[in-house]
């Protein structure tokens, strides 16, 4: 009998400790990546984008030109500059030099902005060279100081913040290197590590400020978005469960009469009995899912909602003229009529009709007080179509009491006409009030020609 030794592969050593060695070896590796790697890469200045705010303010026939004006004052920085440095300087070669080390970086900022610092800092000990009277801003020229800068200020807008103090201990380092080398001499080193610093320092403040205020920007978007979606959500639960009542109501009522049906006839055939018992079985079946479903969905609603008994009855456009009278005596004028031929719809139909009436009168109350308002119900074979309007709110209402909605309201009487297929349209009207608009589309019914024929002859009522 022979043995076998099964072999266990060798697991992965675990992933090392993030340590202040690794987080400094990770920095060099980013600023090797950000300096030495592709210095001179391709990397093309953009035109400044077209959501700027001072854009927004120009006419749309300067705006695109507009959008590339950093391109046109880095060349007319550089051109000005070099004018300068050459007009003011009487050394022959030596100011063409100095004119050309000032004035290069700054166009190449348009293209290669890595490339552009390392040749503004390889130009200073040339730059130091060429200067012959070392004193006051040395090793700068008064033009060329400006125009390191500018270049430092352009890379490190460009480029995460540690490339910053990278550039700028670069500057330090090799000015201070110059300083020392020549003796007895006034130097604007010193100047420029602080000038440098400052603006760098602001730079980077205005940057981090811009960015907090961009992710504040987006959280309050996010949170407005879920906002939206909880309101969407609560409604279509309230909407679950008033449908819950209607169901229930007619599926109670199929159990029961399937329940009675075989003692209203006398000595039924077992196969009818058995099928009415089945029938009552599966409507019960259905009642029991239908409660543990609307328990799921009720689950979050607040303590004040979910006390609302769902056994309680759902109002229908019979108590219309009730919620029309309760308006009324709120202080809204308000106007009822209804043309074509007036019939029971279903429950869910007349349910939804009622409750975008009173929204649509709700947020009259709310937004337009002192205007009157008028309620329109339309009967058409088809469906029904519901228009809700009110007038401007008075003057001195106003300013006082009129309030800004944040459209809740409107997303749930949506929601309640495209659960039944329809569609809702709401617009301010042209003297400034508003109008709401319905149509909840129903299965025709026999004889439904003849109604067609009285709505179309005007037949109506106003209340």
């Amino acid at each position: 009998m022979t043995e076998t030794t099964k072999t266990i592969p060798p697991t992965a050593p675990p992933p090392a400790p993030h340590t202040e060695p690794g987080a400094a070896r990770d920095v060099l590796r980013g600023l090797r990546e950000d300096l030495l790697t592709g210095a001179f890469a391709f990397r093309p200045l953009l035109p400044l984008p077209e959501d700027a705010p001072f854009l927004r303010r120009l006419p749309a026939a300067v705006r695109d030109r507009v959008r590339w004006l950093p391109h046109l004052v880095l060349g007319a920085l550089a051109l000005l500059l070099m004018t300068v440095e050459i007009d003011v300087s009487y050394d022959g070669d030596a100011a063409f030099v100095r004119a050309l080390l000032l004035g290069a970086p700054l166009v190449m900022l348009l293209f290669r902005p890595v490339g552009a610092f390392w040749l503004s800092l390889a130009g200073v000990p040339v730059m130091a060279l060429a200067y012959e009277s070392p004193g006051g801003s040395w090793p700068w020229t008064g033009s060329a100081f400006i125009s390191y800068l500018v270049v430092l200020l352009v890379v490190a807008a460009r480029f995460r913040p540690r490339v910053a103090a990278c550039l700028w201990l670069l500057t330090v380092l090799v000015g201070g290197f110059i300083d020392l080398n020549v003796r007895g001499q006034e130097s604007g080193v010193a100047d420029m590590a602080y000038v440098s610093g400052v603006a760098l320092t602001l730079l980077l403040a205005v940057r981090g400020w811009r960015e907090s205020r961009r992710q504040v920007v987006e959280q309050v978007a996010v949170v407005e978005e879920e906002r939206s979606r909880r309101t969407l959500l609560e409604e279509r639960t309230t909407i679950a469960r008033e449908l819950h009542d209607v169901v229930a109501h007619h599926m109670s009522v199929v159990a029961i009469q399937a329940e009675a049906a075989p003692y209203r006839v006398q000595d039924p055939p077992e196969e009818l009995v058995a099928a009415l018992a089945t029938i009552r079985e599966n409507a019960v079946t259905a009642l029991t899912e239908l409660r543990r479903v609307l328990g799921v969905v009720r689950a979050d609603l607040p303590a004040d909602l979910d006390g609302w008994g769902p056994e309680a009855p759902q109002p229908t456009l019979a108590e219309l003229d009730d919620l029309l009278a309760n308006v009324r005596r709120a202080g809204l004028e308000v106007e009822s009529v209804t043309t074509g031929s007036v019939r029971t719809l279903p429950q869910g139909v007349e349910l939804s009709a009622y409750r975008i009436v009173q929204e649509a009168l709700s947020n009259a109350l709310r937004h337009a007080p002192g205007a009157s308002a008028r309620v329109e119900l339309g009967y058409v074979p088809v469906g029904l179509g519901l228009r809700i309007v009110n007038g401007p709110p008075a003057e001195a209402a106003r300013a006082s009491r009129a309030s800004r909605g944040t459209g809740h309201g409107l997303l749930g009487m949506r929601e309640r006409a495209a659960m039944l297929g329809g569609g809702l349209t709401a617009e301010a009207t042209d003297d400034g009030g508003f109008v709401v608009e319905a149509f909840l589309p129903v299965e025709p019914e026999p004889g439904a020609g003849a109604e067609a024929a009285v709505a179309a002859a005007g037949g109506g009522t106003v209340c």
